[in-house]
């Protein structure tokens, strides 16, 4: 086991970033003497021989998609190398661990694991043949420990331009890393896939860490950084030190980060002073602009608060980037029109990327959602990792799924987000049997909105 591959790190998707649910591990293994090699596969092929190298294969799954693309890649390695110990680990894991465990598993490691990766990576090197200890499931019964935070090695990954990176808004194109300065959240959204195992905690990653990953990445080629915290205003002094020593340090270079609604109309001169560090944007979950659906999702801000947002961020020269959730059991197709109509009265639309109003909500295993007596449920479906739900208006449903077919067509032939836009509106209008009203175009002197080349960041 402390031979160079005997341990494979895979990543599958994490939003088109070099993923850390590769280089923290990685970074863990490596101090405690062991070699482990990678294997990224939303950039690179999956490779036979470092499978058959391995005896341990740990396989990073912080998200849905990148969930069933982990289960499709673990019955390939299970072919490849039956004999190897099969590992998830990750946000999701322990959310399907019974459903892991079918598919092969000997462990599922949650939220904070690097240590009982390691523990296993023993326990392997070992040979121990009872590894049920390893197997987390559900949430379980208290939030995460900290583990002690080491420099994340992204030596193993491929190189940064292989990456999603940066549209500044004028047709070029600058290399982006991607760090975090907090891990969990200390807020509790009812359909966040963070709260189930963080359960209201956050963790800050000491600044020295923070600026050491930054710097090895802008020696690596990066122009712009990604915060891809839950949200980096839940600790706003902390988020302010690292933004202030990052700009003295490299002060040409530029970052993004996710913050919650409330804490943008909250910290206004902190929203500000971002801006002024380097900020090119920010991502913020929106949702809805239904009152009602908020409350629902426990959003913590309201329609009102979601438009002073915008408002603050534009005044402080900070362009926000929403993400939402259109459709819900309590959303209402004239909640989608007013949507699509106040994002264009209000000079919007280019800050919206196609794919956002497409989005049904998920509710996965161990969800906060999981007994609301308002929802329909279907039942669980494990091929789709998700209980299974039905609309009370079965015009939603059905709309979702040609919004769906429509934006992931139109990103196949790379249109313009905004054309795009406007067909979804047409489907959202003919669909309510109204007449089918016009999205007005991006004027040509228009500057556009920052943002990363992979959109997907629902």
């Amino acid at each position: 086991m402390r031979g160079p591959g005997d341990i494979l790190l895979v990543s599958t998707y994490e939003l088109g970033h070099s993923p850390n649910g590769v280089a923290v591990p990685a970074a863990h293994l490596e101090r405690a003497g062991f070699r482990p090699a990678a294997l990224d596969l939303s950039v690179e092929p999956l490779d036979e021989e470092r499978i058959r190298r391995a005896r341990l294969v740990a396989i990073s799954v912080p998200m849905h998609t990148a969930l069933r693309l982990g289960l499709a890649a673990a019955a390939r390695i299970r072919a490849e190398r039956p004999d190897a110990v099969l590992c998830f680990h990750g946000l999701y894991a322990p959310l399907h661990a019974d459903l892991l465990v079918g598919a092969g598993a000997r462990a599922v490691l949650g939220a904070e694991c690097e240590e009982q990766l390691v523990a296993l990576a023993g326990a392997v090197e070992r040979g121990e043949d009872a590894l049920a200890r390893f197997v987390q499931r559900g949430p379980g019964s208290a939030p995460p420990r900290a583990v002690p935070a080491v420099l994340p090695d992204r030596a193993l990954l491929p190189p940064l331009d292989r990456y999603a990176g940066l549209d500044p808004g004028d047709g070029t194109r600058r290399v982006a890393g991607y760090v975090e300065a907090t891990r969990g959240c200390k807020h509790r959204c009812r359909h966040c896939p963070v709260v189930p195992l963080y359960q209201g905690r956050f963790f800050a990653v000491p600044e020295e860490i923070v600026l050491a990953d930054v710097a090895a990445q802008v020696a690596a080629g990066a122009e712009h950084v990604t915060f891809g915290d839950p949200d980096f205003l839940n600790g706003p002094t902390h988020a302010l030190r690292i933004a202030r020593a990052l700009h003295a340090r490299f002060p040409a270079l530029s970052f993004d980060f996710t913050a919650k609604v409330e804490h943008l109309v909250r910290e206004p001169a902190t929203v500000a002073e971002l801006a002024q560090l380097g900020a090119a944007f920010a991502t913020t979950a929106v949702e809805s602009l239904s009152d009602r659906v908020l409350a629902k999702l426990a959003k913590g801000h309201t329609r009102e608060d979601a438009l002073r947002a915008f408002d603050l961020g534009r005044e402080a020269g900070l362009p926000l980037r929403p993400s939402l959730v259109p459709f819900t059991p309590w959303s209402t197709l004239e909640d989608l029109l007013d949507l699509l109509e106040t994002f264009e009265a209000r000079g919007l639309l280019p800050a919206l990327d196609p794919v956002q109003l497409s989005i049904r909500l998920l509710v996965p295993p161990g969800s906060l959602l999981e007994d609301d007596p308002e929802i329909a449920f279907e039942g669980l479906e494990p091929s789709a990792l998700t209980w299974r739900w039905r609309h009370p208006d079965p015009r939603m449903d059905a709309l979702q799924a040609r919004v769906a077919a429509e934006v992931e067509a139109a990103a196949a032939r790379a249109e313009e987000p905004l054309a795009t836009i406007a067909r979804v509106k047409v489907l959202a209008l003919a669909e309510a049997g109204l007449p089918h009203g016009h999205v007005r175009t991006l004027a040509p002197d228009q500057r556009r909105v920052p943002r990363l080349t992979e959109s997907w960041f629902c």
